[in-house]
């Protein structure tokens, strides 16, 4: 069996390769992140500003992480995967303060 770019349909029209409901779970975790930190923000937080630039240095970081997992062979499920992992520290670091 010929292995396939995870952008390419199946015979069916339907892309059975990509880890379509994890990346729907992490749409949803993501924002309970954004929503955590907006509310942060909102209150004028002593910690806002700390959280913005770490906010900002965290995306950067996951980029070059995914970046590096995929030019290792990572598949799409191992990065979602991942970034899953981020977005759950995240939250439960926002959700205790």
């Amino acid at each position: 069996m010929a292995t396939r770019n995870f952008f390419e349909p199946s015979n069916d029209g339907f892309n059975d390769s990509f880890p379509w409901l994890a990346s729907t779970m992490l749409a949803f975790e993501a924002c309970e992140v954004i929503r955590l930190r907006l509310t942060m923000f909102a209150a004028a937080d002593q910690d806002a500003d700390r959280e913005a630039q770490l906010m900002v240095s965290e995306k950067v970081d996951a980029m070059f992480e995914a970046g590096a997992s995929l030019m290792a062979g990572a598949s799409a499920a191992d990065i979602i995967g991942r970034y899953r992992e981020h977005v759950a520290a995240n939250a439960k670091r926002l959700s205790a303060i």
